[in-house]
């Protein structure tokens, strides 16, 4: 099996075009927020929602869970 972690920064933008094209193209109206990573995240689309200065731990520690790195580095 393969299988993914998504990770998103807090607030980013997650949409394949703007709000305006969507609902021209749909003629339908689209809920404020609807393209926010918070509500993805609430869609279970990401894994994670990380603020980019702890990024570099978390994704330490997923390496070492996936065993990319060495658990003992000494």
């Amino acid at each position: 099996m393969l299988g993914d972690i998504i990770i998103v920064e807090p607030n980013a933008h997650i949409a394949f075009a703007g709000k305006r094209v969507i609902e021209q193209t749909l003629k339908n109206t689209i809920p404020d927020g609807s393209q926010a990573a918070e509500y993805s995240f609430h869609k279970s689309l990401f894994d994670q929602i990380v603020p980019r200065n702890p990024l570099k731990g978390v994704l330490n520690e997923l390496f070492q869970l996936h065993s990319f790195l060495p658990l003992n580095q000494g």
